[in-house]
């Protein structure tokens, strides 16, 4: 029959009670030391000697390689979302701004401002205040493809336009373009 494997012992340190590879981290750190050295002089030979000190040194050294490494990353993330912030103002001064006027009955007609939203402007806000500038119904509401636009009842497209350039700066006066849609008449018989 074999005979059963006995445990390993371990070493604990005195001052502390943990293993003397654990002593580096704990507040007493030169007590611990001072004791290992004092009891049991070739376990610190093997942990604080100077092959051990060499030894985690290059240990350091590699970590110092990956922050090289993670320093050259972060620069490379950094200016990738500079650029990304660069194509986003580019394609903000693309955009076009887009003054429509609908017309829905004989007399009636609305006009619908697409495209705020690109220069980052809070359509309900700007409807509200188109609608109080104007006195006539103001709201945000969805167009055919599925994308907001403010549709203030009545024709202000010309009127839209100075309000628009006047309160805000951002949007160019260039990227603003009108269209008209208007339904076809019956013909007459």
């Amino acid at each position: 029959m074999a005979q059963p494997a006995s445990g390993k012992t371990v070493l604990y340190c005195d001052v502390c009670s943990l293993p003397p590879e654990y002593c580096e981290f704990s507040a007493l750190r030169k007590k611990c030391e001072q004791w290992l050295m004092e009891t049991h002089p070739r376990e610190h030979e093997r942990l604080y000697g100077d092959q051990a000190i060499a030894q985690k040194m290059a240990m350091t050294t590699l970590s110092e390689d990956k922050e090289a490494k993670e320093a050259a990353k972060m620069e490379k993330a950094e200016q990738k979302n500079e650029a990304r912030i660069a194509r986003n103002q580019e394609k903000k001064m693309s955009s076009k701004v887009l003054i429509k006027r609908i017309e829905r009955n004989k007399r009636k007609s609305v006009t619908s401002v697409y495209g705020l939203q690109v220069f980052g402007i809070d359509l309900k806000s700007t409807a509200k205040m188109l609608a109080n500038h104007f006195a006539c119904g103001g709201s945000v509401a969805k167009n055919p493809q599925g994308q907001d636009e403010i549709v203030v009842q009545g024709d202000f497209s010309h009127e839209i336009l100075e309000l628009l350039v006047a309160k805000f700066p951002a949007v160019p006066r260039e990227n603003i373009e009108f269209a008209a849609d208007e339904k076809k008449k019956k013909k007459e018989q």
